[in-house]
């Protein structure tokens, strides 16, 4: 309480403020005349909120009537996912719950006794779950638009060529195939089908590298100068992707990402490539497969991209991109999340420089890959990592592979 107002005074504007609620309240007028202060002094009134007797309690029909309510969309595409792996069951599957035009809604899988625990999980109906026995079956069920290849890349061409007979989109996983014969049948089945070939590059509708491609597009550090990545991880056995015969090895499974990366980045397609292999005769798990790459591509403008995958190394799943005027960096840029991304504007021999992060709300990477399909198909638009992007890659790792084999330059 102000130490000034005494007892007299504030007993005094009680009064007042007495009289003037008695005006509110339905006072006479020569209470109101008593009441009123002094000509040009405000009225306490003006400062009384409303009365709660005014006041609706609650809405008449009982909920707020400026609800938000989630914005349905017009269709959503029924998929079905094919191979029950860690990848399908860790991430894909999950994904659906935060899909908005993706739905799952059909199983298949070698397990039955699997793949009916799956189906009960997540609300799939028993009699859409199918084997590889019966997987062209799919073709008669009208709910399936969307088939999802999740499977080793020795099966990528036999399933994708099945469901494109189907009368079934197909969204595959990379590496396309493993070979570029068996990813040019796979572009043409879809071509004689009429339907849509997608190649899982979950990174092309991931914010962050979303960004990575417009500031280099948009030539936001100069001129691009290099770029060099890295791809490694130290994978134990036993694993598919140490399985020669199940189409494993580092330069498909994550060599690619490199590839795909500096397509994005540098916006060409490289001209010629050079390429070291590493196979180390003491380690077991690299009986059937390399142990890694290292390779650089050329492009036309003559930027150079410096690349390392390997599947025998600590993880490392980076890419910098060396610009005339900064530097922009994923780091790390691979992986499912925690993607992180760091530009650097200004010239270091000048002590100008200044690194910097870029924090942009992140997303699921497979909802967000699988509801771009899904509208795709819905709209009859070509995706943006279509088969034929596929096949690019295909011929680049053909290239790498022949190179580092004869120990020349190649032409792409």
């Amino acid at each position: 309480m102000n130490p000034v107002l005494n007892r007299r005074s504030f007993l005094g504007q009680s009064t007042a403020l007495a009289s003037v609620v008695s005006l509110v309240e339905g006072g006479s007028d020569a209470q109101a005349a008593a009441a009123a202060p002094p000509e040009g002094v405000p009225t306490v009134a003006a400062q009384v909120p409303p009365l709660l007797k005014d006041v609706p309690l609650a809405p008449p029909d009982k909920q707020p009537p400026d609800l938000n309510l989630p914005v349905l969309p017009a269709k959503r595409m029924g998929w079905a996912v094919v191979g029950l792996g860690s990848l399908a069951l860790e991430e894909i599957l999950p994904a659906f719950a935060r899909c908005e035009t993706s739905r799952l809604v059909a199983l298949v899988s070698g397990h039955r006794d699997k793949a009916e625990i799956v189906a009960k999980a997540y609300g799939v109906n028993p009699k859409s779950i199918y084997g590889y026995d019966n997987y062209d079956q799919l073709a008669s069920n009208p709910e399936v638009d969307v088939v999802y290849i999740v499977l080793p890349n020795s099966m990528h061409a036999e399933y994708t060529i099945r469901a494109h007979k189907a009368g079934k989109h197909v969204l595959c996983e990379k590496p396309m195939a493993v070979s570029l014969e068996e990813a040019e049948r796979m572009m043409n089945a879809a071509k004689q089908a009429s339907r849509k070939l997608m190649i899982a590059y979950r990174l092309h509708y991931e914010p962050l590298n979303r960004k990575v491609m417009d500031l280099c597009a948009e030539k936001a550090f100069g001129a691009i100068k290099s770029f060099s990545s890295s791809n490694c991880q130290n994978v134990k056995a036993p694993n598919i992707r140490l399985s020669g015969e199940l189409g494993g090895g580092p330069l498909g499974d994550v060599g690619v990402y490199s590839i795909n990366a500096a397509r994005y980045v540098i916006g060409e397609e490289p001209v010629e490539v050079t390429a070291i292999r590493r196979q180390p005769s003491e380690d077991p798990r690299f009986r059937e497969v390399l142990e890694g790459f290292a390779f650089t591509l050329r492009y036309p403008s003559g930027v150079l991209a410096h690349c390392d995958c390997s599947f025998g190394s600590a993880e490392s799943r980076r890419y910098v991109v060396h610009c005339a005027k900064g530097v922009v960096e994923m780091n790390p840029a691979f992986s499912y999340r925690g993607l992180r991304l760091f530009v650097t504007d200004g010239e270091t021999g000048k002590g100008t420089a200044k690194m910097s992060e870029l924090l942009i709300t992140q997303v699921d990477h497979f909802a967000k890959e699988m509801d771009a399909f899904s509208k795709c198909i819905i709209e009859d638009q070509e995706p943006r990592t279509p088969g034929e992007m596929g096949i690019k890659d295909m011929k680049i790792i053909r290239a790498i592979e022949e190179a580092a084999r004869r120990g020349e330059t190649v032409q792409v």
